[in-house]
């Protein structure tokens, strides 16, 4: 690269340029950068000579080019040892995180906190850790502070400082929820008009149960005092926020005093929430539905057990007459339908119900709650739930052939449910002990329902596809904690105070936020089984005392995706110090307008 001034009679522009041979043979000169006319280099010397200071701009910049395409050649001695004690191996996928939690301002979420407390650690780097970790190698706070260690930024904290900030990050959970929320706005296009709740729990490794671990009706089925965990999610799957309460509280009530925290502080106003049946009692359902001057505020959708319904709207839901297809008035009978080519078709039915309220309650000033049933029918879910089924029978005959079955609870998917247990023989005869067998009548009462699904909802302009449409993405929430559970181990969980098991939720949370934002800027062309088990496996082999990096990991379409959106890449043959340093400085000064 070569400077080239030209000049006018009153002026003076400065340009980098480069020559080039062209495809005919000849050579050429094109411009590599302007750098602007006399005033703007001298203002760029800072009050310097403009024309050395150029001409010194260029030399660096040949320089760099020169540093970047020589080969370099290391020797290695087969009798030399290693120095004891250095680690050579080091995880660089932890940047592509690193770039997203500072783009979070998660590391100025920290500052605050500990300009507001007094401690020496630094407690963004243990954060910080505590979030790569977890998504990276899930491990305890013991194997977490070990990890940090293969890391290219070496920690500079102790054990002892990671327990100490969990009582921290447990004080300001609050805190840090409510302003990464209203830091994610900045760099991420959220919806705020509709929120999705679920809960799941959490299993400890505990025999005796205390006041935050209680025993209760685990998610996983362990016979383990748990603690519960509530959590909204937005329209695009990724969390919004979060609280925790003993494993022996009821669901229902945990979605009110969440809501009204993110009501309050998160700034939202016009929402819809959407639940599954298990959180849909009528108390929640009134909370989420608000209308002021006859404008919806408030609304909720959820699912609606058909089974639960009074006997007269379960004829209705169950009749086989008045379908409709959406955009289509025809009615139709789902026993004539064409198993081939209506197969993928949608059906529905709707209707509006009105709670029963006595009149005291209407005394009282309580209203009674008006709500849209929608119930749709597919052949594909029917045919679906029909081959679940089956496969449970058969594991029901094994069972009673065996001689195994069980009078034990028993669950949605437990194949005892459909054994029943008589004291007669085949001939008649009474007898002293228990005969299991198979019974048809409750398979044949768990079929008439299959096929159909049900929705109530207050919205009352809101299309069927619409509403449908909204409701067909709560299976992202189920994905969420199902990522929590298994790729980053949430289960079991270790901790005995209740604020370190709070902050490591908070971590735990946190690690599936920036998960989901870097999830979706890859489209969800990857699984998270290969997104994690790429990041975990992007280790770089330190060469030489100052020289530089080799890649020890196989360049892939994901490696490549990944770099493309950072902007750095760690996958040339060798990358050298200098290089990796400002690597690393740029993953804490994220690009604008890189996120979704």
């Amino acid at each position: 690269m070569k400077l080239t001034i030209t000049k006018s009679k009153n002026a003076a522009c400065f340009y980098v340029q480069r020559s080039v041979r062209r495809d005919d043979g000849h050579v050429s000169s094109v411009t590599v950068e302007k750098l602007g006319n006399l005033e703007a280099v001298r203002t760029r010397a800072n009050g310097g000579d403009p024309y050395q200071w150029a001409k010194n701009y260029v030399e660096e910049l040949n320089r760099k080019e020169y540093e970047e395409k020589k080969e370099i050649i290391i020797s290695y001695s087969p009798a030399k040892l290693l120095n004891r004690n250095e680690r050579m191996a080091f995880n660089c996928g932890y940047l592509f995180l690193q770039e997203i939690y500072n783009g979070l301002g998660l590391d100025r979420i920290c500052a605050k906190i500990a300009r507001k407390r007094k401690f020496q650690y630094d407690l963004n780097e243990i954060l910080s850790r505590l979030v790569y970790t977890r998504i990276i190698y899930p491990a305890s706070k013991l194997g977490t502070w070990k990890f940090s260690g293969s890391l290219l930024e070496p920690a500079s904290f102790g054990l002892h400082d990671i327990y100490r900030a969990l009582s921290v990050l447990a004080d300001e959970s609050d805190f840090i929820q409510e302003e990464l929320y209203k830091n994610s706005q900045k760099v991420l296009d959220r919806r705020k008009d509709l929120l999705y709740y679920d809960c799941t729990n959490y299993y400890f490794e505990i025999e005796q149960e205390d006041d935050f671990r209680k025993y209760g009706k685990s998610k996983q089925h362990q016979p383990l005092p748990i603690v519960g965990m509530g959590m909204f999610m937005d329209y695009d799957g990724i969390p919004v926020a979060f609280s925790t309460f003993p494993g022996n509280q009821n669901e229902q009530p945990t979605l009110k005093p969440l809501e009204e925290k993110i009501l309050r502080d998160f700034g939202m106003g016009h929402l819809v929430v959407c639940t599954d049946a298990g959180l849909s009692s009528t108390q929640n359902r009134k909370f989420n539905d608000i209308r002021i001057g006859g404008e919806e505020v408030r609304s909720f959708i959820t699912t609606q057990s058909i089974k639960s319904l009074p006997d007269f709207l379960q004829e209705y839901a169950l009749g086989t007459t008045g379908w409709h297809l959406a955009g289509d008035e025809r009615e139709y009978d789902i026993t004539k339908l064409d198993d081939v080519a209506d197969r993928d078709r949608i059906f529905y039915k709707e209707r509006w119900i009105k709670e029963d309220i006595t009149p005291s309650q209407e005394k009282n000033g309580e209203k009674a709650l008006e709500q849209r049933l929608i119930v749709s029918f597919s052949i594909k879910y029917r045919d679906y739930l029909r081959s679940i089924r089956d496969g449970q029978v058969r594991r029901a005959r094994k069972i009673v052939d065996s001689g195994s079955a069980s009078r034990r609870g028993k669950s949605q998917n437990d194949p005892n449910r459909f054994i029943s247990h008589d004291r007669m023989t085949d001939t008649g005869e009474a007898c002293g002990k228990d005969i299991p067998y198979v019974d048809q009548d409750i398979i044949d009462h768990e079929e008439k329902y299959d096929g159909f699904y049900a929705i109530c909802t207050d919205m009352a302009d809101e299309s069927i596809g619409r509403i449908l449409m909204i409701n067909r993405k709560r299976w992202q929430i189920e994905e969420c904690f199902r990522i929590i559970k298994t790729e980053f181990k949430a289960n079991p969980v270790y901790l005995q105070r209740s604020e370190r098991i709070s902050a490591h939720f908070l971590t735990c949370f946190l690690a599936l936020y920036i998960y989901r934002i870097l999830e979706k800027e890859l489209d969800g062309r990857f699984t998270c089984e290969q997104i994690v088990d790429t990041l975990r496996g992007m280790m770089l082999t330190k060469v030489g005392d100052r020289v530089g990096y080799i890649p020890s990991y196989t360049r892939t379409d994901l490696t490549d995706a990944l770099h493309e959106l950072s902007g750095f890449r760690t996958d040339h043959e060798i990358t050298s110090c200098r290089d990796m340093r400002s690597i690393i400085a740029g993953t804490k000064k994220p690009k604008k307008n890189r996120y979704i």
